[in-house]
């Protein structure tokens, strides 16, 4: 199984986020950071350090999956 660790998590998102700055009055967030905002706050309250890219719903696993084909990561397994 592989899974995205919450260090991966925050690198993605800050990357989504240089990449397109957020935008309006209320600082909205680009697709990609905003599909990953959600896992990362999940992870965060959960206190989790990593989670199954398989209960990623469809827009944070492309997100992430954009990120890695840029930024290669050797996966963890488990």
């Amino acid at each position: 199984m592989l899974y995205l660790t919450i260090q991966e998590l925050e690198a993605a998102i800050n990357y989504w986020r240089n990449q397109s700055p957020a935008e309006g009055e209320e600082l909205r967030l680009c697709s990609e950071a905003a599909a990953l905002a959600k896992p990362y706050a999940l992870m965060i309250i959960q206190g989790s350090q990593r989670t199954p890219l398989d209960v990623l719903d469809e827009a944070s696993r492309s997100a992430i999956t954009q990120y890695r084909n840029i930024t290669p990561v050797l996966p963890v397994t488990n």
